[in-house]
Formats: structure tokens, sequence, C-alpha cells
């Protein structure tokens, strides 16, 4: 499947100190898309376009990722959640609809629960908030099976020299893997996400990404923020056939919520629900942000 011909633009937003590269489409109100690990803007081209006929939507790099900046610091869920509000005020807004997926979906949940404020409405795709993530860890061995790519990650050093060494492998074992509608990922589309990882310090950043998701001090922080419910209306879309993330997770994510919260399941989809069935979520995200 390919997008459709694209009227985008790209441009450099400074915020929090770092530069971050977005791609943007559309006037009116302000839709960020997060996407997750050893991705880039390019995860969201199904979704741009669409959400553009009645949005202005911006798709960051995160740090460290593609084009953006790549400190040696920053990839912990506050600092990322402050590069998300710099860049809601950079855009001239005060608040924004937030869409992440995986980890950009953690993301946007921490932000949710730190800054309300700045938050109208938040979709999740196969993303758990970190004190869920953290519960399950310690408590559910399939989980614990599933996340066994995770473990090995946080390994210092020898995971860089690995994915550097074999790196149009591990980008197609990667996305693949974890896909079910495997005609999700063109040999362009694997092309693409190698090439962002092959830029200069993108490796090695996207790993202190998935360090941070799963190191102690994002854990101890998690405990008191695990106490406060999100306001913002929630929408929570699933691959029901997610290796990496159990889709019974998606359900009891309800605890957290105050405000309004659907969870919708897709069948026969992993865990790039927006890449392997991006006319079903385009249709749940607009009926969702527009009530449509």
């Amino acid at each position: 499947m390919t997008a459709l011909v694209p009227h985008w633009q790209h441009q450099f937003i400074e915020t929090n100190r770092v530069r971050l590269h977005c791609v943007t489409q559309g006037e009116g109100e302000l839709v960020i898309l997060l996407h997750s690990f050893f991705e880039f803007w390019y995860s969201w081209r199904f979704q741009l376009p669409t959400l553009a006929r009645h949005y202005r939507v911006v798709v960051p790099d995160l740090r460290g990722c593609n084009d953006s900046d790549k400190p040696d610091s920053g990839y912990d869920l506050d600092t990322l959640s402050q590069d998300i509000w710099g860049l809601i005020e950079g855009l001239g807004y005060q608040r924004a609809h937030i869409v992440g997926h995986a980890w950009g979906g953690t993301i946007g949940w921490h932000l949710a629960q730190t800054m309300p404020d700045a938050i109208q409405q938040l979709a999740i795709l196969n993303g758990a908030p970190s004190h869920q993530l953290r519960q399950a860890l310690l408590s559910n061995v399939e989980q614990i099976r599933r996340s066994w790519q995770w473990m090995a990650l946080q390994l210092p050093a020898l995971p860089e020299w690995l994915i550097e060494q074999s790196l149009p492998t591990f980008v197609k074992n990667f996305f693949q893997m974890q896909a079910v509608r495997k005609g999700a990922f063109s040999i362009q589309d694997t092309q693409l996400l190698q090439a962002a990882l092959s830029k200069p310090g993108a490796i090695a950043a996207a790993l202190k990404h998935y360090r941070h998701c799963l190191n102690l001090p994002t854990w101890l922080g998690s405990w008191w923020q695990s106490e406060r419910p999100i306001e913002a209306p929630t929408l929570v879309l699933w691959g029901e056939d997610d290796t990496v993330l159990s889709s019974s997770m998606a359900e009891s994510m309800a605890q957290w919520v105050s405000g309004s919260f659907q969870v919708k399941q897709i069948p026969q989809c992993g865990h790039w629900s927006h890449q392997e069935a991006p006319h079903l979520v385009n249709r749940e995200l607009l009926r969702f942000l527009c009530n449509r």
C-alpha cells in the first residue's frame, strides 16, 4: 500500500533546547502524532493527509530520531513530554490532540498526566502508560515472554554493535515479525526506515529511548503518576494479535481515565496498527476526534 501524493511540508522547530524535525499539513486545531522505537515521522504517512483535511497535523521526529537533534541525554518521559509541550507552544497553540503509537503512546499518556491542560483528546495505538508496563513486567509471565527483546536491548554497547552490523536484516525482521499483515512494509518502506537509522547517532539514540522506557528512575517516577487519572477523552485502538503487548492491557486502562474512554480491537492486526490497517485506523481516529 502506498500513501497518497503528499502536500505536507518539512520544518524544524526549537523546543526544550533541542531542534525537532517535523512534517506538517493542514489548518485548524492542532493534532500531534507521536511515533515509537526505531521509527520516524514516516510511520504516520497514511494518517497525515487524512487528518489534515480537518486539522493542522504535525508529526515530529522524536529527539534522537531521523533528522531531529541527537543529544546525549533527555530520553526520559519528563523531558520527552517537555519536548512536545514546547512544540505545542512553538507552533502557537496552548492545547493539542495527541495521538501516539507504542512508545509514542506512553509519552502521550505521560503528557496527559503531567500537563492535563495541554491535552484536548488522547488516542493511543498499541501503547501503554509506563506504570502499566511496570506492573505487567513484574507480575505477568506472558508479558515478560513477549518483552524479551526489550530486555535484551537493555545491555550496554552490544546491541548497538549488533544492529549496526546487520541493519538491513534487523529493520526487516523488527517490523515484519511484529506485523500480522506483512504487506504493510514494502521494500521501499524498509529502505527508508533503514536510512533513518543509518544517520549518525540514530541507533544509539533509539536505544536510549528503549533503555529509559524500562529504567529504574522511570519506574519510580511512575508510582505516583499512576494515581493521577487522565481527564482528557481517551481512545485506545489495539491490534488484537500484537506480539509485543497483550491486548488484555487495553481493557484495563479504563481504571486510569476519569473522562470518556473507548477501546476498539482491530482484528487480524499486529503491533503496527496504523500501518497494517490504515483505513480502519483513520476512520476511528476521525470519528473520535471529530465526533463523526
